[in-house]
């Protein structure tokens, strides 16, 4: 006879979501502090630690966003740091100075229909690159795409370097400040095309000057202090490879092994050494190569995320952010003499014994086409013999995003209350090469729903679940995803949860920025030659279908699935003559965007999901 157990939590939800987290790190030029967000205070602030006496400085007192979708640069001469901030999770972001060592703020920007974002200083201070989609002066009337810009340190002289009419990405100085390096697409008929390209300082002369192939994307991640070579990564292989480009020639060296995913990092002060960051089976791993002979060297690190802050104290160490799915994130440093790894920020953990957290299983289940999917499992400590678990399929965001092995709260809290918890990377997913990743286009609600169903199908194979209580559960495209599961997939689900989610592809594209708009149209093509297939991956033109408790979640300023995504699905729902609080429930939250980092709203969060669950799966 099955038994069906409500588990004791052992972790309490509002001290996980308390327990102080560090976003963004960066070195300074100097490589002496590493600057970061932190809710230590129990609000976002910006802090500075010196690697030399390893103490710590809070530098903002409530001047920084709550909620992060945006980094910060330091300036070369290390006193001051310019960040982006916006309103309520709006995202149009101003750009603001703060001294290092003062904490006086002086705003750069004001304008409230543009996002802003801070690239880097130039290497006199004189110039601040960043990327916006304000409008160009000379096309007031054209819809801001986002381009290159630059401005002086004191916010004057703010004027754009590029026009084109695809978003432009990167912006970095030569070391020599006379040239930017830059990345858009030129080819039309490819949006999945990205090439890189080289500017003058004064916005003259852009040219081209590397191109793996048409359709590949290709960026740039950093120049070599000879200012003739840049760290470049490109997918024209079919997975995305490190490799240095020389400048004149045009000529790549490749480094690492064709058919393993490694990103380009940064070079050393001294040049000698590059370091890039491979992402295999869900796991980050940094590598150093020798820039002169090509020569890889692993470092010495437990299996997790490990991803590179740094070089600092003359280029003999590296400072490393690590996390696994049962350790949260840290900041250590790694002596690349003795390969000795030293915490200097540890994770905190109140009452809270990490003895309790879970270890994640990657594993790989069938789909409908033969094909295998990749996925981390989380399943409750201590099932009992004929247990039976409600379980819960959660899809990421994206679609071009991935679950990583890292530490997951969402996934740790709900295995704690007796969950089962599979984190699927169906086709459209990163990390598994460029045909994996590419499988989604002009499919989305297709094949990869399929994967979601079959995630599913997985956890029905598991002896401690139970068949009956099965959840559906995504943020942005992972709440797209939501949406048409439950709709086009109704007899799968007790529960679906729609965070932040889209319903109508047609709105969406319409209230939509023009660098959002490209991504639409190169995941699912024209909204108008492609008509039909928007409508038919659109769940509210099948929301009859509906045969789960429904949850929508949706923040009032999300500027990325706006909120009409959501009230539209529940307006359709009651013209059906569903009902608010008996087949489904909706909540606004009118102080969020595309969901949040604050600590505030993370409780909030966390609170609505568990008590929706326990109220519909008990």
């Amino acid at each position: 006879m099955a038994v069906e157990t409500r588990r004791q939590p052992r972790i309490p939800l509002e001290e996980l979501c308390r327990l102080p987290s560090f976003f963004l790190p960066l070195v300074s030029w100097k490589g002496d502090r590493v600057a970061f967000y932190w809710d230590k205070t129990g609000r976002m602030e910006l802090w500075v630690m010196d690697l030399r006496t390893e103490q710590f400085r809070q530098v903002s007192h409530g001047e920084v966003p709550t909620a992060l979708r945006a980094g910060f640069a330091w300036s070369r001469d290390d006193k001051g740091i310019v960040f982006a901030k916006d309103a309520a999770g709006n995202e149009q972001h101003d750009l603001y100075k703060i001294d290092v060592e003062t904490s006086q703020v002086t705003q750069l920007t004001k304008d409230p229909m543009a996002q802003e974002y801070v690239v880097q200083f130039a290497p006199d201070d004189a110039w601040i690159t960043a990327l916006t989609n304000k409008r160009h002066p000379a096309a007031p009337d054209e819809p801001g795409q986002l381009n290159l810009w630059k401005l002086r340190p004191d916010g004057t002289d703010y004027a754009p370097l590029t026009r084109y009419m695809f978003p432009v990405f990167g912006g970095q100085w030569s070391p020599d400040g006379k040239t930017i390096v830059f990345g858009t697409n030129e080819d039309t008929s490819n949006l999945k095309n990205a090439d890189i390209y080289l500017i003058d300082a004064d916005g003259a002369n852009a040219r081209k000057i590397f191109s793996g192939k048409a359709g590949s994307q290709d960026s740039a991640s950093d120049w070599h202090p000879d200012g003739k070579r840049l760290a470049i990564t490109s997918d024209a292989s079919g997975t995305p490879r490190a490799g240095i480009l020389d400048i004149a020639s045009g000529n790549v060296r490749w480094l690492g092994k064709e058919g393993v995913e490694e990103h380009s990092g940064k070079f050393s002060k001294d040049g000698k050494t590059l370091y890039a960051l491979r992402n295999y089976e869900s796991q980050v791993r940094p590598v150093l190569y020798d820039v002169a002979s090509g020569t890889a060297r692993e470092l010495r690190l437990d299996p997790g995320i490990s991803t590179v802050i740094g070089f600092y104290d003359g280029d003999r160490r590296l400072l490393i952010g690590y996390q696994s799915e049962t350790r949260r994130n840290e900041i250590a440093s790694y002596d690349l003499q003795s390969d000795h790894l030293d915490t200097l920020l540890r994770a905190d953990y109140g009452s809270i014994d990490p003895g309790v957290f879970v270890k994640g299983e990657h594993i790989y289940y069938p789909t409908f086409d033969g094909k295998r999917i990749p996925a981390i499992v989380y399943k409750p400590r201590n099932i009992a013999a004929g247990e039976k678990l409600p379980a819960i399929v959660h899809v990421h965001g994206g679609p071009t995003g991935q679950w990583f092995r890292a530490f997951d709260p969402f996934a740790q809290f709900l295995a704690d209350r007796g969950f089962v918890v599979i984190e699927p990377n169906i086709r459209g997913s990163t990390g598994y090469g460029v045909a994996f990743r590419d499988a989604a286009l002009k499919d989305w609600g297709g094949a990869d729903l399929e994967d979601v169903a079959a995630a599913a199908e997985y956890l029905k194979s598991l002896p401690y679940v139970d068949k009956s209580r099965l959840v559906v559960f995504g943020g942005s495209y992972g709440g797209f995803m939501s949406f048409i599961a439950a709709t086009k997939k109704p007899d799968i689900w007790r529960a679906a949860v729609a965070w932040v989610g889209v319903s109508d592809l047609h709105k969406l594209y319409e209230k939509s920025m023009e660098h959002f708009k490209y991504y639409f149209r190169e995941q699912m093509g024209d909204p108008e030659k492609d008509r039909a297939l928007w409508r038919d991956r659109s769940a509210v033109e099948f929301a009859e279908n509906l045969r789960a408790k429904l949850l929508m979640v949706h923040g009032v300023n999300d500027p990325r699935c706006p909120v009409e995504q959501s009230r539209v699905f529940r307006d359709r729902l009651v013209e059906l003559g569903r009902k608010e609080g008996t087949d489904f429930e909706y909540v606004e939250l009118t102080d969020e965007g595309h969901g949040s980092s604050d600590i505030q709203q993370k409780i909030r969060t966390f609170r609505i999901l568990a008590d929706y669950l326990e109220r519909v799966l008990n």
